[in-house]
């Protein structure tokens, strides 16, 4: 494990953490959440044995929490923990940037006082912008359209230049993330429209041009795990991008609809929402030998499972799985 034994994974009760933390937990690994549980507090109910877990519930811009949890044994952070994605950042911009960027700066500072040997960073792919490039690829500019983005870029901009021989850092770029997970999201593409495929008996497009590359969150979480047994040579002061597959908005709709059986209504209505994103993840394949599996269809099987299983209580109205909603609907400060 590459004498890594203790994990710290900042917003590890969100969507992707409650995925990830399993999974580490599966591998040996001692992990450390720090989370504010805003979607529930039963994330982890269903592990089996959660005596190599710590649940911190705090705010990340508490700087002695922080430094309390990162105290100790901790050997790397995996920092997931954000107003995560355009809108849900738009509610309240300060809020926003207080966590996204203005805590970022302290967490990092407390890891290197607290001599954690690894910190990776989930940026974006938004970072790019709208680029007309077929293949965008980490080397290109960063033409960020939104404060959620800028952000994003500063945060990475600032890991690079805190990196050194004791402090390897990573940024990963991940696409839009799919798939079922016990923290569950249902306001992102692929899973907005498989649940309205299947609890509304339609799928609405809005636009439909708009590309967005996709991750299966199985891949997403398989990518932390591959990361942290890299050499140190292999992945300090690196970037990549992390995504499996890029399609329009549309075709994702058209992917739903024949993976549930083709008998799902498709309405196209006309958006100004005219972010557009797609991204190769070749360099990582190239470079460390990682390629993404899972695909859209797998996801939404997935989902569908999960929808039949009963483990998604009211999918179309429980805010609990829709970040903006839930932001609407408490107050952090």
């Amino acid at each position: 494990m590459n004498n890594l034994n203790h994990i710290l994974i900042t917003g590890g009760a969100g969507y992707v953490g409650a995925a990830l933390v399993p999974k580490l937990l599966d591998q040996g690994y001692k992990v450390t959440v720090v989370d504010l549980y805003l979607y529930g507090t039963d994330i982890f109910d269903t592990i089996k044995d959660i005596s190599n877990l710590n649940e911190i519930k705090g705010d990340i811009r508490d700087k002695s929490l922080l430094n309390k949890a990162l105290s100790g044994d901790v050997d790397a952070v995996i920092h997931l923990a954000c107003i995560s994605n355009d809108p849900s950042y738009e509610l309240d911009p300060t809020l926003g940037k207080s966590i996204n960027f203005d805590a970022f700066i302290p967490l990092v500072e407390l890891s290197k006082e607290n001599k954690i040997k690894r910190f990776f960073y989930a940026s974006s792919s938004s970072v790019y912008g709208i680029k007309k490039e077929d293949q965008v690829t980490e080397d290109l500019p960063l033409e960020p359209l939104t404060d959620y983005s800028k952000y994003k870029a500063k945060c990475e901009q600032i890991l690079l230049e805190n990196a050194s021989d004791d402090f390897i850092v990573s940024i990963i770029r991940p696409s839009t993330v799919c798939g079922y997970s016990p923290r569950l999201r249902l306001d992102l593409t692929v899973n907005i429209l498989t649940n309205h495929a299947i609890n509304k008996g339609e799928i609405t497009v809005f636009g439909g041009d708009q590309k967005r590359p996709n991750i299966h969150i199985e891949d997403m979480t398989d990518l932390y795990l591959f990361l942290l047994e890299q050499p140190d040579k292999k992945i300090q002061k690196t970037i990549f991008n992390a995504g499996y597959q890029n399609y329009r908005v549309k075709e994702i709709a058209e992917i739903v609809r024949q993976t549930l059986g083709g008998n799902v209504k498709i309405k196209t209505t006309p958006s100004n929402d005219d972010r557009s994103y797609h991204v190769s993840s070749q360099k990582i394949k190239e470079e460390l030998g990682f390629e993404a599996s899972h695909s859209i269809e797998e996801a939404v099987i997935d989902l569908k499972n999960a929808f039949d299983k009963g483990l998604v209580s009211d999918p179309i109205n429980n805010i609990k799985y829709y970040n903006i909603k839930t932001m609407q609907n408490i107050r952090l400060h």
